[in-house]
């Protein structure tokens, strides 16, 4: 098996290349590519954040109207009136 003696340095030089194209384009764009999957992650867990905060909102509203019809109509009155009758601060 000969090899060509111009084989070594062709096969530096690519090598070579190779690198500096890496260097050069590759990673900067690899790092481009993170950034924004950081940015979109941060945006999905700040929507996530509103969507637990609505709904822990939902949940309270819910719990007052299940106390409400699981009340008494005559402790409900009782309370309306008492409401009515509080002085407004």
């Amino acid at each position: 098996m000969d090899f060509n003696p111009l084989l070594i340095p062709l096969l530096a030089i690519s090598i070579g290349l190779f690198a500096v194209i890496g260097g050069v384009f590759v990673k900067p764009w690899l790092a481009l590519k993170q950034r924004k999957m950081e940015l979109e992650a941060q945006m999905v867990a700040e929507k996530a954040a509103q969507y637990a905060a609505h709904t822990d909102r939902l949940e309270q509203r819910v719990a007052v109207l299940e106390r409400i019809l699981t009340d008494r109509s005559t402790q409900l009155g009782e309370e309306i009136e008492r409401l009515r009758d509080a002085p407004i601060n």
